[in-house]
């Protein structure tokens, strides 16, 4: 009897050890489980965060490089096209600085990759990472260009570029011909009373084969098969 007693208590304390045991290991894996989400929740959170960074930094190099080119072109005549830097340094120079400082690349937090001119100046930056942005959509109208791409490498930061506006080139306009006084100017046929040219027109049928179309010269005058007279 108390021998029985004693192997039922000792088969319970096992029961109970094999039940905590897998309390514990559940809480184990539960504790994993939420360790992992929160690295990823926090993993986007900092990805979130440099992305914008990267946004506002390349806007800002986008417009800071215009701003440089305009500066250059200042008093130079007969020149066309666009001046960049050879380094982002450049734009931070005195006495006129069009960028505050030569940032690094927010994603990798090392040197960007340069878009190059012919020339080898720096035309515009884009990051190195391939990786995918959060923000593919609703982009500010200066970087209008970057919906729809699906790396950060793809967004380049450059000018100019598709979403910065380019003024139209001006047509060659005709000057006005000089008048002298006394001189009527030409006008075309059939405005402001002026009669229509030879076979145009409704009043009328048009000017006889062989006359001059002036309606102010009197027509030819035709002999007469008798000698006579011409007939007016």
């Amino acid at each position: 009897m108390l021998r029985s007693k004693r192997y039922a208590m000792r088969r319970l304390s096992q029961e109970e050890r094999g039940v905590t045991y897998l309390l514990v290991m559940l809480a184990v894996v539960l504790m994993g489980i939420s360790v992992t989400v929160a690295a990823k929740q926090w993993k986007a959170v900092v990805q979130r965060e440099r992305e914008a960074e990267l946004l506002a930094r390349g806007i800002e190099i986008q417009a800071a490089l215009a701003a440089y080119s305009a500066q250059q072109k200042k008093g130079r005549t007969g020149f066309s096209g666009e001046i960049y830097p050879l380094t982002l340094e450049e734009l931070t120079k005195q006495p006129k600085p069009a960028l505050r400082k030569a940032y690094k690349d927010p994603i990798t937090g090392d040197d960007w990759e340069y878009v190059r001119d012919p020339t080898g100046r720096i035309q515009g930056v884009r990051s190195k990472s391939k990786a995918e942005p959060f923000k593919q959509r609703d982009f500010p109208p200066v970087v209008r260009h970057l919906e729809g791409l699906t790396s950060y490498y793809l967004w380049v930061f450059q000018y100019p570029n598709p979403s910065t506006p380019q003024l139209p080139s001006g047509q060659p306009t005709t000057p006005a011909q000089p008048t002298t006084p006394g001189q009527l100017t030409p006008q075309t046929p059939g405005i402001l009373g002026l009669p229509p040219p030879p076979g145009q027109g409704s009043h009328g049928p048009p000017f006889p084969f062989g006359t001059t179309g002036n309606p102010a010269s009197p027509p030819p005058q035709i002999p007469s098969s008798s000698g006579g007279s011409p007939i007016p």
